[in-house]
């Protein structure tokens, strides 16, 4: 093998190294049994989430995934080989390439890095089903919107029933008002 030959495996070696530190979570496929439109199919929908997609050669791969301290990593690279690589959006590889492989059995999910920790087939299945981002922020806003909404509720009942001339409890008042924001929140 030449020197320029081995140099530039080196370079692909540190490209890939740094590509594997740089992502925010990266999914391994086996993508054999695939049409070329449904690749190109599957490249569109992450493309649509930001995520690059990437078929790359095994041994430089599991060398790549050495230097880079992921070493647990480097027993997916047997076989057709493909690694789904996100920067930003944690959960975008994991859930395009699981909804994907539901539609396509051909497609086959391998294992993954999650935030910098080598991940399981099982746990690339987890972190598919969470929604994404801003359906998490959603639901972290609403838990913490919660209490001062209930507090309302029970502040606009007192001063409806003050209003009305009834002078019911204000811990009854509380707990209708709490229940109905509880069946609210419910659905």
């Amino acid at each position: 093998m030449s020197a320029t030959a081995i140099e530039m495996k080196s370079q692909l070696v540190a490209e890939y190294a740094a590509q594997f530190k740089e992502s925010a979570s990266l999914v391994v496929v086996d993508y054999r049994g695939l049409t070329v439109a449904e690749v190109t199919e599957l490249r569109q929908q992450l493309r649509a989430e930001g995520v690059e997609f990437k078929v790359l050669k095994n041994n430089i791969s599991r060398r790549a995934v050495t230097e880079a301290g992921f070493e647990g990593l480097g027993e997916a690279f047997v076989g057709p080989t493909a690694v789904a690589f996100s920067k930003e959006d944690v959960v975008a590889p994991a859930r395009v390439l699981y909804n994907f492989a539901k539609e396509h059995q051909a497609l086959e999910l391998k294992a993954g890095l999650i935030e910098g920790s080598v991940a399981s087939l099982e746990q690339v299945m987890e972190l598919a089903k969470l929604p994404n981002r801003e359906g998490l922020l959603s639901m972290l806003l609403s838990v913490l919107q919660a209490p001062m909404r209930n507090m309302a509720c029970v502040v606009k009942a007192v001063s409806e029933q003050k209003e009305a001339g009834v002078e019911a409890p204000v811990a009854e008042a509380a707990a209708e008002t709490t229940e109905v924001a509880e069946e609210a929140a419910a659905e």
